[in-house]
C-alpha cells in the first residue's frame, strides 16, 4: 500500500478495465468513466500495453487477464442489479480501489458505501475532480485504515443501516488477508440484520507442484511491490466456512467459466494465463 495513493494492484486492475473498454470486441463490461478516471488517452493506454517490461503493460497485454478482470466486475454488478430487483437499497464496495460504479449508478433509491485505506480515497477524490466527475449524494466514501481503524465502527457511523438488507462486494482483496482476517470480515458481513450477498474473488489453492511453484513466483513478484499473496483456499473449504456462517446460495466460478459465459464461448489463452484463470476463482454468496 502507497500511502501517498492507491496500491499498485489497483493501479493495475483500473487500467486494465480502462484497457478493455478500448482493445476487446465484444466488450463485457461496458464502463465509461474507466478511462477518464485515470486521465489517460486511448493512445497512451495502447502505448502502455506495449511495454511488456512493465507491469501495467504486461497486464494490458494479456487479453486473458483483462477479460478476467472484466468479467468479475460484470459478475458483481450483476449481483448488486438482482440484489436491488429483491429490494436491497445498500451495496457496500470493499476495498474500492478505482471502482466507478458508484458514479455510474443511475437508481436513486440504492446507496453505495466505497469502503477503502483513507489514502487510496484521498487520490481517487483528486482523480474525479479532474476527470470532472461528480460524487453523487447516493454514494459515501469511507476511510478505514484496516490497521488502526475497525470497519464496523466507521461504516456504521455513516448511513449505512445494520438492520437492512444489503449487498457486499468485495474484490481484488482476499488473498491479500491472514485467514482470521477473511472470516471475521465473512462474519461481519453474515451478521448484516436483512437478507445479505457478498461477491468476492480468490485464489486457489495450488494441486500439482507445477501450479504451487507458479503461484510461488507469482507472490513473490508481488511481494518486491509490498503486496504479498497471503491466503488461498479450496472451493469446498470456502464453501463451508461460508455455510458456517449462514450463506445457502453458493455460485463458486472459475475465471475461466466466468469469463467464457459472458463471451459466450470457451477463452483461448496461453499456458501462463490458464494458470492465472485456473487458480482465481469468484463466488457469490447468499444467506436469506
Amino acid at each position: 500500500m502507497d500511502n501517498d495513493g492507491p496500491s499498485r494492484t489497483a493501479l493495475i486492475t483500473a487500467y486494465a478495465r480502462a484497457y478493455h473498454q478500448i482493445a476487446d470486441q465484444p466488450t463485457i463490461f461496458p464502463d465509461p468513466l474507466a478511462v477518464p478516471l485515470l486521465g489517460t488517452a486511448a493512445a497512451e493506454l495502447a502505448e502502455l500495453s506495449a511495454r511488456t517490461d512493465d507491469q501495467i503493460g504486461a497486464v494490458l497485454n494479456d487479453r486473458t487477464r483483462r477479460l478476467f478482470f472484466a468479467a468479475r466486475s460484470r459478475f458483481a454488478e450483476d449481483t448488486i442489479a438482482a440484489s436491488v430487483a429483491a429490494g436491497t437499497r445498500q451495496a457496500v464496495i470493499l476495498g474500492a480501489g478505482l471502482d466507478t460504479f458508484a458514479y455510474r449508478n443511475a437508481n436513486p433509491d440504492l446507496r453505495v458505501f466505497e469502503v477503502d485505506h483513507p489514502a487510496t480515497q484521498q487520490w481517487k477524490r483528486r482523480r474525479l475532480a479532474a476527470a470532472g466527475i461528480d460524487i453523487p449524494s447516493t454514494a459515501t466514501l469511507v476511510p478505514v485504515d484496516f490497521e488502526t481503524q475497525d470497519l464496523a465502527t466507521e461504516l456504521e457511523s455513516t448511513a449505512f443501516t445494520r438492520t437492512e438488507p444489503a449487498i457486499f462486494v468485495w474484490l481484488g482483496v482476499v488473498f491479500y488477508l491472514t485467514p482470521n482476517s477473511v472470516h471475521t470480515t465473512l462474519g461481519y458481513i453474515a451478521g448484516q440484520g436483512g437478507p445479505v450477498s457478498v461477491v468476492l474473488d480468490y485464489l486457489q489453492s495450488a494441486t500439482s507442484d507445477e501450479d504451487r511453484a507458479h503461484q510461488q513466483a507469482r507472490a513473490d513478484r508481488l511481494a518486491t511491490i509490498g503486496e504479498p499473496l497471503i491466503s488461498y483456499f479450496t472451493p469446498d473449504e470456502l464453501s463451508r466456512d461460508l455455510h458456517t456462517f449462514g450463506f445457502t446460495d453458493i455460485d463458486d466460478r472459475s475465471g475461466r467459466a466466468l469469463v467464457s459465459a459472458y463471451l459466450g464461448e470457451s477463452v483461448d489463452t496461453g499456458e501462463e494465463s490458464a494458470r492465472v484463470l485456473r487458480s482465481s476463482r469468484v463466488l457469490r454468496a447468499t444467506r436469506r
